[in-house]
């Protein structure tokens, strides 16, 4: 498997879905099959496209920053930067699957809040 290759797909997928073109990152980007393991989004392709076409229609102006990428065999996870409205801001872990033919077939996430205030001096990055 290209790693490089695979976490470039990674990232564009994800941008191009939390951007408002789930479809798009779909056709591109996955395989024959797609299993979901974030409980809020229905499994499969069409679930996925239903929740990120809510997200782009209930927050348009929400954004993104890809802090990290790590390539593995055929998992790559992503550490993200994500702010929302009202200055919401969150740390993500994304982690996919690619089958054998470079195409995402599984998603696994954590989310978390960054908090107004830590404990620590330092960043959640």
């Amino acid at each position: 498997m290209d790693l490089e290759k695979i976490k470039n797909n990674a990232i564009a997928f994800y941008r191009t879905a939390y951007e408002g073109n789930p479809r798009i990152a779909i056709e591109k980007y996955v395989g024959k099959e797609y299993i979901q393991h974030n409980p809020h989004v229905e499994d499969g392709t069409h679930g996925f496209i239903d929740y990120f076409e809510r997200m782009q229609k209930e927050y348009p102006n929400k954004s993104i920053e890809f802090v990290r990428c790590i390539a593995e065999g055929d998992l790559v996870a992503l550490h993200t930067h994500q702010i929302w409205p009202d200055n919401d801001q969150y740390v993500t872990m994304d982690f996919f699957r690619f089958d054998e033919n470079g195409k995402i077939c599984e998603h696994w996430d954590a989310i978390q809040q960054i908090p107004k205030k830590a404990a620590n001096p330092n960043t959640m990055y």
